[in-house]
């Protein structure tokens, strides 16, 4: 039996237990990937940490771009040797043990979880920018019912779907560029006479706030890169995971390179840094002082693509985690079914009503949700990330001794690149730390462990079968 077919003795004869449906195609997957380097911690978070750090916040971009990448090349190590349903858990659970392939499972959901909540903030502060009288609460609700009816449909629609989201992110901030190019070459525009090269050094020099400040916005930055890893939770659903994965992941540097380093510093080059203000998308911000009719309108309707396109992509995610969890028996049975569209309809639906947490946020602190949220998706990331990188590391050593054949996809630097991935997520955590404001997220995570902890004392006790370790099983074939 593989991790995509389940035993149907539990299961209701209304609703019968099939495999996803492998109806991601080639071009779909390379959107979700591309889309998923592009969200709204770039377009709305950018603005608070260019307040904190000025232009150097370019290459703290660049910096957690190339450990991404490393993150990304490990998993895609693991993923050509067995490409299996949930991914990140499977992995954790076969290269150290059972526990962390159940924590894992349920941190991933959590972060989708919280990183929904987070994108339902920033649609409804995108709405506020053309209605202001309409309350956020209402707006994050609407979107998150729309959302939630279009990955009930099918994976084809969510794919569909998520592909046009990830078209227009794409198409409009590679215009943005353009048109930024353009205003410094050309001069048109409002911002012509003041926008220059000189704007990265000119006001207080390029770390105009200190370094120390500079480094303080790796935990927004890294929340900017949250969803690269999507990739890995398609491999399942993919028509081709042995050729679609590695293309992807493969085209992560270039994106990271036009999409954040680039945008950024064209942005940085056309308006200087100490216009730009938290709470504000500094992309709008720029469009507003280059004067173009409508143009800021535009690109609001853009972010607001980016935030819908996260959000429905953590909808999707969570679902399947879900499901995979309940497979291991590390989650009720009930979220094993699979609706007669091949959706985890019921898991889908557990998770939505989650994430409705974010519209009771937005109605009793709508000034701080967005923050709150933000900080707790970005460790549960890091955790879900260390997991990738440590398996990676145990994974080689078994290829080393000659127990698991080698990845068609090794990663570049072996586990040297790993390790230093696995450096740079530890000290980001101390950043975590160290700052006041960001702090609380910790203190939900040890809330969080203490919660799993607890449960899997519990389901040690009960199916004393789900603490064994064991290989998950390949998707060769899916029914």
């Amino acid at each position: 039996m593989t991790s995509a077919q389940v035993d149907t003795s539990e299961q209701s004869s209304e609703t019968p237990e099939e495999g996803y449906e492998r109806g991601l195609g080639s071009r779909q997957v390379q959107m979700i990937a591309i889309g998923g380097a592009i969200g709204v911690g770039l377009f709305l978070g950018a603005g608070a940490n260019i307040a904190k750090a000025g232009p150097s916040l370019i290459l703290m971009y660049a910096l957690a771009g190339g450990v991404i990448f490393f993150i990304m090349r490990a998993l895609g190590e693991l993923l050509l040797y067995r490409p299996v349903s949930g991914s990140f858990d499977e992995y954790s659970r076969e290269f150290l043990g059972p526990f962390f392939g159940y924590f894992t499972g349920w941190t991933y959901w959590l972060m989708w979880v919280v990183t929904g909540m987070a994108e339902l903030t920033a649609a409804a502060i995108y709405v506020h920018y053309w209605f202001p009288q309409v309350p956020q609460w209402v707006t994050a609700l609407v979107f998150l019912v729309v959302l939630f009816g279009a990955n009930l449909i099918s994976v084809k629609v969510f794919g569909e779907l998520e592909f046009w989201f990830s078209m227009v992110k794409v198409t409009a901030l590679i215009g943005m560029i353009v048109i930024g190019l353009g205003v410094l070459t050309f001069g048109f525009s409002s911002a012509g006479d003041t926008a220059s090269v000189a704007n990265l050094y000119r006001f207080d020099g390029f770390f105009p706030t200190g370094v120390g400040s500079s480094l303080m916005t790796l935990q927004g930055v890294m929340f900017a890169y949250l969803a690269v890893e999507l990739v890995g939770v398609t491999a399942g659903e993919s028509e081709n995971p042995e050729q679609t994965l590695p293309k992807a992941i493969n085209t992560l540097p270039w994106r990271i390179a036009l999409f954040y380093v680039g945008a950024l510093t064209v942005i940085l080059c056309v308006v200087k840094w100490t216009e730009f203000a938290p709470g504000v998308s500094p992309f709008v911000a720029a469009f507003a002082k280059i004067g173009i009719p409508a143009g800021a309108g535009i690109v609001n309707f853009v972010v607001l693509t980016a935030a819908l396109s996260s959000c429905n992509s953590g909808m999707y995610s969570t679902g399947r985690m879900l499901r995979t969890l309940a497979d291991s028996g590390e989650a009720p049975a009930t979220f094993r079914r699979l609706s007669a569209s091949k959706t985890p309809a019921f898991g889908i639906t557990v998770s939505v009503l989650f994430m409705g947490i974010g519209v009771v946020l937005n109605y009793v602190v709508p000034e701080k949700a967005f923050g709150y949220v933000t900080s707790v998706a970005t460790a549960a990331g890091i955790w879900t990330w260390l997991m990738i990188l440590i398996s990676h590391v145990r994974y080689r050593r078994a290829v080393d001794a000659g127990r698991l054949p080698a990845s068609a996809f090794p990663a570049p630097g072996g586990v040297k690149c790993t390790w230093i991935a696995i450096a740079f997520l530890l000290f980001v955590t101390c950043l975590i730390a160290y700052n006041g404001d960001s702090r609380v997220c910790l203190y939900v995570m040890t809330c969080w462990a203490a919660a799993l902890g607890a449960g899997w004392l519990v389901l040690k006790n009960r199916h004393p079968e789900v603490a064994e370790r064991r290989a998950p099983a390949p998707l060769d074939k899916v029914s």
